[in-house]
């Protein structure tokens, strides 16, 4: 496994433009879905699928608008409704995106031959003009008798990129690695 992670970051070193928030956080983002799944957590596309279908059916209710058969005064009726369907759907879609992803990069099933009974929602921020990157893991399902305590870290990214912006994978590994294993530790239990 150490073999693979220095062989990996040996040829395709994972490169960021250290000028632009936005293209570190994407490049830790892609190294924590890697480290989570190769931990045995498989990724839950159920919501971006979900996503996907509401965004493809508000697309159609535009398209249907703009290619109606009739012209504007005779089809002001259809124009209404499809006007009233792509309003609502849009809020529906942003209100889903708003409460339940909030920050989340990555949703997962809960690993195979596991005790637990939920998955995980792994969750980052980046803020503007901050170098402060936060990771945090917590349970897909709060409520869940299984389910842990959430964990998380902050800390900067200038120790896990060189001055290139090349991302010292071995470094960032360990962090993510000990936060996981934090978040799977038995919660101590008082008497």
């Amino acid at each position: 496994m150490e073999e693979q992670k220095s062989q990996s970051a040996t040829k395709n070193p994972k490169k960021a433009n250290l000028v632009d928030h936005h293209s570190i956080k994407h490049v830790l983002d892609e190294s924590v879905t890697e480290i989570v799944t190769s931990r045995g957590y498989v990724e839950d596309v159920r919501m971006s699928n979900l996503r996907l279908v509401m965004g493809t059916v508000i697309i159609v209710i535009a398209l249907f608008a703009q290619f109606y058969k009739k012209k504007f005064p005779e089809n002001r009726d259809f124009l209404l409704l499809c006007i009233a369907l792509y309003v609502v759907l849009n809020g529906i879609l942003q209100l889903i995106i708003y409460v339940k992803e909030k920050n989340a990069i990555l949703f997962t099933y809960p690993p195979k031959d596991s005790f637990t009974s939920t998955g995980l929602v792994v969750s980052s921020k980046l803020p503007r003009f901050s170098d402060m990157y936060t990771l945090e893991i917590a349970s897909a399902d709060p409520k869940s008798i299984s389910a842990n305590p959430p964990v998380q870290f902050t800390k900067s990214v200038t120790k896990w990129f060189t001055k290139d912006g090349i991302l010292v994978e071995g470094l960032f590994w360990k962090d993510v690695e000990a936060l996981i294993d934090d978040y799977q530790k038995e919660p101590k239990k008082g008497k």
